[in-house]
Order: C-alpha cells, then structure tokens, then sequence
C-alpha cells in the first residue's frame, strides 16, 4: 500500500541535461504562444484571420525571425475609394466591324451624291428599306459600299452618279419648296424645265415667301449650308405693320425668346422707312417661319418676306420665277464656307 504523497510546494522537476551544441534555456518555461521560435518560423498551414491580431496587454509584440514584416494598419484614416471601372461596350454579335476598303463610301454619301436627296433624307430612305447593295436590300445606317463595283438600287431602280448642278432660282409665292407635295400644292420643281439630273432644294421659304433659293444635286454640299452649326448668314427684306420701337429690335439683335426657347442674335436695320417700312433682316439660323413668328409675338405681323442673300449668293436683277446655273466664282464662293 503506497503512502500519500506529502502536501505541500512541488519541487520543479530536474532538467534534462542539454544535448552537445544547443543553448542552455535557463529562464523559466513559459506558454507556447510567447515563446520564441527557435531558428526560422515555418509557413503556418491555418487559414490566415481577416483581422490582424493584437499582441496581449503589456506585451510587446515580436516579429517572427525571417518572416516578412507586415505594415501596420492605421485605422484612423479613411479607406481609399477606387474609382469606378468604366462600362466596356459590348462587341456586336458579329464581332469587330472591317475597316472600311479603298473605294468604300458611306452608303447615305454614295446616294446623296447621286442626287437621289440630301444625305439627311437618304439616311431615312436607308432606314425606310428602300436601299439595295447587290440585290440585298440594306436598313442599317454606315453602311459602306463601291459605287464603282457594288449594284446599288433605290426602289430597283440602279442609282447613277450624276454630275454636279448648281442652280439659283429666285422663288415666287404660291409654291411649296419641296420636290413633291402631299396636298397636291405646286412646287419649286415646276419651274425647272429642261434640267437633266435629280435636283431638290437647300433650305426652305414658305409658300407665301418669295426669294433666292439653291436649287443642287450636291447632297455634302447641302448638308454643310443647312447644318445649324456653319451659321451661314441669310438676309431678307420683311415689310411688317407699324413701325416697332427702337427697343424692340435691341432686343431680337441680342437673342429673342420665342416659345420659351433662346433664338440665336441677328442683326435688323431699316431698309425703307414708313407707316408700314421695310426692314433688313440678317439671320444665321432657320427655324420654321422664324421671321414671321418672330414679329407677330410682338404685335407686327409680317406682310411681305423676301429673300435676297444666300450665303454669299445675290443676284437683284433675277426676275421672279426665273432661274440660271451657278458661275464657277459662285460654286467656288459656297464651297468655301
């Protein structure tokens, strides 16, 4: 029968005696997590916290000998916000569109070169469905075709490179400045006899207007004098009721409102002065019977309306009704601008 170990302190239990070369450990044993490691730290295969850990009060903490030191985390500041990735636009089902081939033209360019209409309105007869490349008929704008090697048709019917026409006609009242009307009204193409090609009008006058106007084939040419942003000056004689006041055409020189939209600025002076005078009138937009809106929002409603400068295109001894091609100095003049 043993007998009962004596209570009291236990006595440390003897140390082994340190094998040849290690170092005597002579403090005492402390818990794993503060000991030292002996030698380099081997990689810890457990997963790695989401948040650093802290070292336990009072204690300084150690790095690791050999492992990399990691920066410390100052919580203080704010954390750094990427900026957003942009949003990539997906490719077409098709993929990247061929670069367009020598030759190779914007189909709307193509027929309004051909003088089938402006490039604007050939862009809703591509989008209409009446346009073929090849017998297959074509709806998408951009397009490009050959017009030297591709068969391309409006309605069936085989589109021609025409040469280029440059008319100036001085527009009487009683047409409609359109290639054809749905009200069976006539138009300025009446007026156009014995003229080979498919010519339409640039820019319009109402049908109580009367005036010079472009008549053209040239649909890059007409884009460009239509086009709001050249700001190709138009002046008129405009013969309206009562003579306005002084202050009244300050106002439409620096920007008239109309219909709650801002007007461009346009210059205005007497032309003949009396009861009922005529004022000339110089515009660098076109809005739709912008003159006559204009002077009716004021109380002087417009009587007579005539243009008589397009561009850099006059001619004052051209009768009403009458036309005549463009001399080379003139076809020159407009394309320059």
């Amino acid at each position: 029968m043993r007998k009962p170990a004596p209570k009291g302190p236990r006595t440390a239990p003897a140390t082994r005696k340190p094998a040849a070369g290690r170092p005597t450990n002579d403090a005492p044993r402390t818990s794993a997590s503060a000991r030292p490691a002996a030698g380099p730290a081997r990689p810890s295969t457990a997963p790695r916290s989401s948040s650093p850990s802290r070292p336990s009060s009072g204690t300084a903490a150690r790095p690791t000998s050999g492992a990399p030191r990691r920066p410390a985390i100052d919580k203080s500041r704010p954390a750094a916000k990427l900026a957003p990735r942009k949003a990539v636009a997906p490719r077409p089902a098709g993929g990247s569109p061929r670069p367009p081939q020598a030759g190779q033209d914007r189909l709307q360019k193509i027929l309004a070169a051909a003088g089938i209409d402006s490039r604007r309105a050939c862009e809703q007869i591509i989008l209409d469905g009446r346009v073929q490349v090849n017998g297959k008929t074509v709806t998408e704008l951009g397009t490009r075709a050959d017009p030297r090697r591709d068969e391309i048709t409006v309605d069936l019917i085989p589109i021609q490179r025409e040469a280029p026409v440059y008319i100036l006609m001085n527009k009487p009242k009683g047409y409609v400045t359109t290639v054809k009307d749905d009200q069976g009204r006539p138009t300025v193409m009446a007026l156009l006899k014995g003229v080979p090609g498919r010519l339409y009008p640039v820019g319009r006058l109402d049908f109580n207007s009367e005036g010079l106007l472009l008549m053209t084939n040239d649909g890059a040419l007409a884009q460009i004098l239509m086009g709001p942003e050249h700001e190709i000056p138009k002046v008129y004689l405009v013969k309206v009721h009562r003579n306005p006041r002084p202050e009244l055409l300050k106002e439409f020189q620096e920007g008239f409102l109309l219909s709650g939209r801002r007007l461009k600025p346009c210059h205005i002076e007497i032309a003949e002065k009396g009861d009922n005078p005529w004022l000339k009138v110089t515009l660098t937009e076109g809005k739709n019977q912008q003159i006559r809106r204009m002077f009716a929002a004021v109380g002087h409603p417009v009587s007579k309306l005539r243009r008589v400068q397009f561009g850099p295109l006059s001619d004052p001894m051209l009768k009403p009704g009458a036309w005549r091609f463009l001399h080379p100095q003139e076809i020159a003049a407009i394309k320059s601008l």
